[in-house]
């Protein structure tokens, strides 16, 4: 099979969860596609980041000189596609579009791009750019979607919220989640610890937590947490960004520690250390985070929301995403008893085990062999049981 996929964000110096997904689920492809000859196409903005690639992978660069060179290239790569004769091509980044006669694959992480213009950009910035930006996602999101063959996504959540948003049928999407990536593991060398604990200034047991991801209920669980738990833990906040103004608001009255952006070894060892990893967020396609914490060996307690319960198994404690009350009752139960802190850190790492890139490899290429075949039974071949159910 002559197989292409849309590598780009991986020439443009990108971070976050789709950055994550393409490079481990397609290093994971070539190891388990060598009966397939692959055509990854890149661009020139950055250096590639993939390196000694085997003889049946191939390199498809497409020229990039500003910023419009992105769409320019939207359009450039079906005709580069259809020279290549590929015979199935993945477009992994929510959008693209394959020439006809080529199977298309559509990996829509999530159902926010589809969903209507004025709930995307309720809450965002609204500078031209911004909207220029979200609208074009949505135009060729929804497009994408309407023409594809086969849809992949994360979670049975997102399979379902796709299918509803989109009016897509729900057969033909293809649950296959994500996994640990291979840098993953609980630290426990007392001197990495520590020097990790002297560079941020952590002086006591800590509950780590994502700034970004609904913040403000953990800060009113904490507050009703009794004194000598809060006075012998420490609350310590992360972010890849900027994070909503209330943690600085916490940092600022002394409730929290903040760290904008930690090394990624950093974070290994925030996770390897603490006595909780809180996720209250809002909505979650997949929740990556809770992987990271669960492999490092973090008791973790979330939210009910989105895809989070299908994701942590019982590896979890779970409350809404609202109830502060709930999540400081989980807080009281893990900072106080450690049965539960051991139970919960040995259920994260059996949970975690579950995952693996080479699963989703070989699931991303099962899937690949039904798009060639028929566009049609293919969600009744590979998505019953979901892939989520190991």
């Amino acid at each position: 099979m002559r197989l292409g996929i849309d590598v780009r964000y991986l020439s443009h110096g990108l971070v976050g969860g789709v950055h994550t997904y393409i490079a481990h689920f397609v290093s994971a492809l070539i190891e388990h596609g060598h009966d397939h000859h692959i055509v990854l196409y890149a661009d020139t903005k950055r250096p590639f980041e993939l390196h000694d690639l085997p003889p049946h992978v191939q390199v498809r660069y497409l020229p990039y000189r500003n910023p419009l060179s992105s769409l320019a290239n939207d359009l450039l790569m079906r005709r580069v596609i259809e020279r290549d004769r590929i015979e199935v091509m993945h477009f992994p980044a929510n959008y693209g579009f394959a020439p006809q006669g080529t199977r298309s694959v559509l990996t829509l992480h999530d159902a926010i791009n589809i969903l209507p213009l004025r709930e995307i950009v309720r809450g965002h910035r609204k500078d031209p750019r911004t909207l220029a930006l979200m609208s074009y996602l949505h135009f060729c999101s929804t497009v994408a979607l309407r023409r594809a063959d086969l849809v992949l996504t994360v979670s049975e959540y997102a399979r379902r919220e796709i299918a509803r948003v989109g009016r897509y049928d729900v057969a033909r999407i293809v649950a296959i989640p994500h996994a640990p990536t291979p840098d993953l593991r609980r630290i426990s060398e007392p001197a990495v610890l520590e020097a990790v604990r002297t560079r941020y200034g952590i002086d006591k047991p800590f509950v780590l937590a994502d700034g970004l991801k609904n913040p403000a209920v953990l800060l009113r669980a904490w507050q009703q947490l009794p004194a000598t738990l809060r006075t012998s833990h420490r609350l310590v906040f992360f972010a890849r960004r900027e994070p909503l103004a209330i943690v600085r608001q916490a940092e600022a009255a002394g409730l929290a520690h903040l760290l904008i952006n930690p090394p990624r070894s950093d974070l290994i060892a925030l996770y390897s250390m603490a006595a909780a990893f809180v996720f209250p967020s809002w909505i979650e396609g997949f929740g990556i985070p809770l992987l990271e914490a669960m492999t490092c060996g973090a008791p973790v307690i979330a939210s009910d929301r989105g895809a989070i319960p299908e994701v942590v198994g019982d590896a979890a404690l779970l409350a809404d995403a609202e109830d502060a009350a709930g999540f400081a009752r989980h807080l009281i139960r893990v900072l106080s008893d450690c049965t539960v802190t051991q139970q919960l850190r040995e259920r994260g790492f059996a949970r975690a085990a579950q995952f693996s890139w080479a699963t989703t490899a070989q699931c991303t290429l099962q899937a690949y062999h039904e798009a060639l075949t028929t566009a049609h039974a293919v969600g009744h071949a590979v998505s019953e049981p979901s892939a989520l159910e190991f």
